[in-house]
């Protein structure tokens, strides 16, 4: 599905891409990787609680990058609904296995 996104064009990735999705209002999910540092995981945090925006953490920086065909990416946003909510459910389900 990330794939798919990317490939759509509807993925931004990086710190400061996402952010600006973010605090732009484009942003419909969030996923931060496993590996991302503290500070950039609660930053992401915070914000998305403010911005009422979905986070989840979810793989290692390479699988992300892997995902949406680019190299390492430690954190990425989705700016279509519908696209983000598919995506949210996958992760989900993947978290209920």
């Amino acid at each position: 599905m990330l794939g798919i996104a990317a490939k759509s064009g509807n993925v931004v990735s990086g710190e400061f891409s996402t952010e600006k999705a973010v605090k732009t209002g484009h942003a419909y999910l969030v996923i931060v990787s496993e590996e991302a540092s503290e500070n950039t995981n609660k930053m992401f945090t915070n914000m998305t609680d403010f911005y009422e925006v979905p986070m989840y953490v979810f793989g290692t920086k390479e699988e992300l990058g892997r995902c949406i065909g680019k190299e390492f990416r430690a954190s990425l946003a989705i700016t279509d609904e519908n696209l983000a909510n598919a995506v949210e459910n996958k992760l989900k389900a993947c978290k209920t296995e």
